[in-house]
């Protein structure tokens, strides 16, 4: 069973945000607003009854906002709670980490990115000039995505430092070796933080713009805030807030192997890379059994069935079961690091009724 401590790192990252600046962004050229077909769950397969007792059970979970079902690309059911409605922009906590990861596997795509055995000196050489003898400058990008940079990190006390740093990227340079056993998972939003200028060097444009061309705009996704750290960056590991009919379209991408409308927006190969289990994961996400982490999205096992999620803080889950062609999003707010453990595991519970409702 995972300790308290754990579950408060695990889920992510957001309770310390509070008062770091964000800016609501909108598409430069906004692509065509593309809303769900809503349709019957009967249509698609799906007990009406049992999707519905699922809904309404996500009721009991206080700190439950959103929850949306997407099977065979189309929306099945959608439920807000708390006042919530479905124009909110909600936060996605440390489901960012996950966006970003789809970033880097469309930068190699386009040969922005070379390949993830290039190292942190190779794709920030300026700032490892400033530090040649940092661990960090020896990391490379796959180590970044699958959680073994192996530098020394602790949520609960470097987060804040972090966050409110003005060089953020330095700050990272001056992390130590955690002295593991090599290839060991551990979950660092330092080592992600450096995602944030690895992409705008490689591309040229600043985050927002580059997801905005790159991920947001070719699924219609029109408008979303990131969360900036003191340095003025926007950070790729947590700050991310969009509609829960937004979070879910990147779940359903995920789910149909990178393919939007007919038209192929991730490589289908970076989704399966993504999803397949690099190294073992040491939190666990009941009933999700087999935890394990691929890039910067977690996987397991649900009902017998593969799935995969990215996962933020207090219950923010982007979930989606291939075999099922089915996608899940929820929103939550922020629990106190106490009640974290319980939060998430209920709002888990309300994913998985819907998963065996499905099944």
């Amino acid at each position: 069973m995972v300790s308290r401590r754990g579950f408060v790192c695990g889920g992510s990252a957001s309770l310390l945000m509070t008062g770091m600046a964000d800016r609501v962004a909108t598409a430069a050229q906004p692509a065509r607003v593309f809303e769900w077909q809503v349709t019957s769950p009967e249509s698609q397969g799906i007990a009406a009854s049992g999707l519905e007792a699922a809904l309404t059970s996500g009721s009991t979970v206080g700190a439950l906002r959103s929850l949306l079902v997407v099977r065979n690309g189309v929306l099945v059911g959608e439920r807000y709670y708390g006042g919530a409605t479905a124009s909110d922009l909600l936060a996605v906590n440390s489901a960012t980490k996950s966006v970003c990861s789809m970033l880097v596997g469309q930068a190699l795509q386009q040969g922005k990115l070379k390949d993830l055995s290039q190292t942190v000196r190779e794709l920030l050489p300026d700032h490892a000039q400033k530090a040649p003898n940092s661990p960090a400058a020896g990391v490379t990008l796959e180590q970044i995505l699958t959680g073994t940079t192996g530098l020394a990190y602790e949520f609960t006390t470097q987060l804040r430092a972090l966050a409110t740093s003005a060089e953020p990227v330095q700050y990272v340079f001056g992390l130590q070796s955690d002295g593991k056993v090599a290839n060991t998972w551990s979950y660092n939003d330092a080592a992600v933080s450096l995602l944030t200028p690895i992409l705008e060097r490689a591309q040229g444009l600043p985050l927002e713009e580059i997801a905005t061309r790159d991920l947001f705009g070719p699924l219609g996704i029109e408008k979303f805030s990131w969360g900036r750290d003191k340095g003025g960056n926007s950070m790729a590991y947590v700050g991310l807030k969009l509609r829960t009919r937004d979070l879910v379209k990147l779940a359903w991408l995920m789910a149909d192997t990178g393919m939007w409308n007919g038209k192929s927006v991730l490589p289908g190969q970076w989704v399966a890379d993504s999803t397949r289990v690099h190294t073992s994961s040491v939190w666990r996400n009941p009933p999700i059994v087999n935890s394990g982490y691929g890039y910067l999205w977690f996987t397991g096992t649900l009902g017998g069935k593969s799935v995969a999620w990215a996962w933020g803080y207090g219950g923010q889950f982007a979930l989606f079961v291939p075999s099922l062609k089915l996608a899940i999003a929820t929103a939550a707010t922020d629990p106190r690091p106490q009640d974290l453990r319980t939060q998430t595991a209920a709002v888990m519970d309300v994913v998985a009724q819907v998963v065996e409702v499905v099944s």
